[in-house]
């Protein structure tokens, strides 16, 4: 009788110590963050393994998110990213090239859509006006101020198609005045009128565009290469194909070529003025 009462205590306190040891071990397992989330995600499938039920709507939203999520993803070729839907909704009332091009220049320079549409809208219908290619006129935008409305260089070229504003402040006149080169539609207008007359003057876009960065004493072969490669990009989207890869170097800056001939320009009043 005495042998089997202390032989109950022991085993009660053997009983009581390895209880306190495992329920420290469960304090020490449950307290990990990872074991949590697992011990979590194993009780979910607990309850969706003994509710059939359940588990079945889960299962049916859980492929009506899949399938909604693979129906508004549009992919515009391999390498480029999906077309988001402010982008689309911006777009959605241009022609498909000029949609196309607006979605292009929106994700690579990094622009607003809604603008950049606007934008492309212009350049499509002035192009069309005055027999002028637009993605010529795009090409420009994009090479002079990477579609920034407000660039301004040091020598005083300004706005979306970098315009000599103080050389050509009269044909802002039509727009409310100089102050409008920050205007990203009246730039591209003033632009475009100093390119065309530009092309005009000299008898071929290559010289026009030499004309327009302000090329005197180099033959802005870097510069006129860069906007050509950028056109044959942009009409490679117009036509929803994959643009070509360019491999021309970045075109040096024409600031001191603009302001020599800025400089030409105010001296000889019969010498053609470009940007």
């Amino acid at each position: 009788m005495t042998a089997q009462n202390t032989t109950r205590p022991h085993t009660t306190e053997l009983l009581r110590q390895s209880s306190d040891r495992l329920w420290r071990l469960l304090y020490a397992i449950t307290h990990n963050s990872m074991t949590l989330l697992g011990l979590g995600l194993a009780i979910a499938a607990m309850v969706l393994l003994a509710n059939p039920g359940l588990r079945n709507d889960v299962e049916e939203k859980l492929l009506g998110w899949l399938q909604q999520r693979q129906t508004s993803d549009v992919q515009v070729s391999e390498d480029a990213e999906p077309v988001a839907s402010d982008t689309m909704a911006a777009t959605a009332a241009l022609p498909r090239d000029q949609a196309q091009v607006a979605n292009w220049i929106s994700r690579k320079y990094r622009v607003a859509p809604e603008p950049v549409s606007t934008l492309v809208a212009e350049a499509f219908a002035l192009g069309s006006r005055i027999k002028l290619d637009p993605t010529l006129i795009l090409a420009v935008a994009a090479i002079e101020s990477s579609f920034n409305p407000f660039a301004h260089s040091p020598v005083g070229a300004q706005g979306l198609m970098q315009v000599l504003t103080r050389v050509h402040s009269d044909k802002y006149e039509d727009f409310g005045g100089k102050q409008a080169a920050f205007d990203p539609v009246a730039n591209l207008h003033v632009g475009v009128q100093v390119l065309k007359d530009c092309i005009r003057n000299t008898g071929s876009t290559e010289g026009g565009l030499r004309c327009y960065v302000g090329a005197v004493n180099t033959d802005a072969s870097d510069y006129i290469a860069k906007v050509k490669a950028e056109q044959q990009r942009l009409r490679s989207v117009a036509r929803g194909q994959r643009p070509p890869v360019s491999t021309v170097a970045q075109a040096p800056a024409a600031n001191a070529g603009r302001e020599l001939e800025a400089q030409a320009s105010s001296s000889e009043p019969g010498k053609p003025k470009s940007s």
